[in-house]
């Protein structure tokens, strides 16, 4: 499986940055997706999760910042990062939840988010 996540950058506190994942996952539409980032130093962390249906739900830290879609069709995760605060510095992945067990984490893209 593929996975590739893109988009990132560097932004300041307070700017918004949109991330993109392409996966190469088939059936795409039976799997839930999420976006996984790990900061600096500590472990990667669930930062949203879409359902089949799109809907997503959020971690407590980027709840009402952040808004995670998903195209069933172009087998793609999107993920519109808005009021970026430092603490959301790191390397966001896509990924399922019920394919982790393969260990395969793709390409993450890297957020600097800085004063």
């Amino acid at each position: 499986v593929q996975l590739q996540a893109s988009g990132g950058g560097q932004v300041q506190t307070g700017g918004s940055l949109r991330l993109s994942c392409t996966t190469s996952i088939t059936p795409f539409s039976i799997y839930i997706m999420a976006w996984y980032r790990q900061a600096p130093g500590k472990q990667r962390e669930l930062v949203a999760q879409i359902a089949r249906g799109g809907s997503a739900t959020y971690s407590n830290s980027v709840k009402g910042r952040f808004t995670a879609s998903r195209d069933n069709a172009k087998r793609t995760v999107d993920l519109q990062m808005n009021s970026l605060k430092s603490e959301d510095t790191g390397v966001y992945y896509c990924n399922s939840p019920q394919l982790l067990s393969s260990g395969n984490w793709g390409q993450g893209t890297l957020v600097t988010v800085s004063s």
